[in-house]
């Protein structure tokens, strides 16, 4: 049974990819760029807004013009990050599920900080994650471990304590970065192929199948 799990955040407990494509794609259409349909988006996002911003642009696009949009993009996206954003099935019941069996909960995104803690307690309330943790000065985003380790620190746990469940490649990375289980869910924004590619130690095609890899049960 593991004491505590990590989640990554889009693509695996919401799927917030058509609220973000619209929101890149409002800073793109202003500027006269071209625009992206959404199912493209899975394979822009992931390594945070700024990575995003780049991938979206023409090529040689100048790096004022890149921090330009990245602003304009963070204020549309947190006044319409809640407009078609939902959680995936069965993940509600899944948390309460392992916050009664006593399971640590954290959440670590590449999403902004402030945005990560709020959209997670508008959809999950208060008090379902013990520590939540979006992109802040203080710590390089994933795939570097170092914010794993701090939640691990903070929570007194060991690397075989932990789960670490994501939907992409920068996620098993991350995992395999800071020695720690990796769980792969199938729903998100990736692929089945990517995740095993990146050695995702497990699959989750359900909620279910985390509930039961979290308390010692099997796929």
């Amino acid at each position: 049974m593991r004491s505590a799990l990590i989640f990554d955040l889009d693509g695996t407990l919401l799927n917030t990819l058509d609220d973000l494509a619209d929101s890149c794609n409002h800073v793109l259409a202003a500027k006269g760029y071209q625009t992206y349909p959404v199912e493209q988006y899975k394979k822009f996002v992931g390594n945070g807004a700024a990575v995003l911003m780049t991938r979206i642009h023409p090529a040689g696009t100048s790096q004022n013009e890149l921090d330009d949009s990245l602003a304009k993009f963070t204020a549309y996206y947190s006044a319409h990050k809640d407009i078609k954003t939902t959680p995936y099935p069965g993940i509600p019941e899944l948390l309460k599920k392992l916050r009664s069996a006593g399971i640590h909960l954290c959440v670590l995104s590449n999403k902004p900080h402030e945005i990560s803690v709020q959209i997670v307690r508008q959809y999950f309330g208060e008090n379902t994650f013990d520590i939540i943790m979006g992109k802040s000065p203080d710590y390089p985003i994933k795939p570097d471990p170092t914010s794993c380790f701090y939640l691990m620190k903070k929570l007194g746990l060991e690397k075989n304590d932990v789960l670490y469940v994501g939907d992409s490649n920068v996620d098993m990375q991350t995992a395999k970065n800071a020695g720690l289980t990796k769980c792969g869910v199938c729903w998100g924004f990736r692929s089945e192929a990517e995740l095993t590619a990146e050695g995702a130690d497990y699959l989750a095609h359900t909620s279910d199948d985390i509930y039961n890899l979290a308390t010692g049960g099997v796929l």
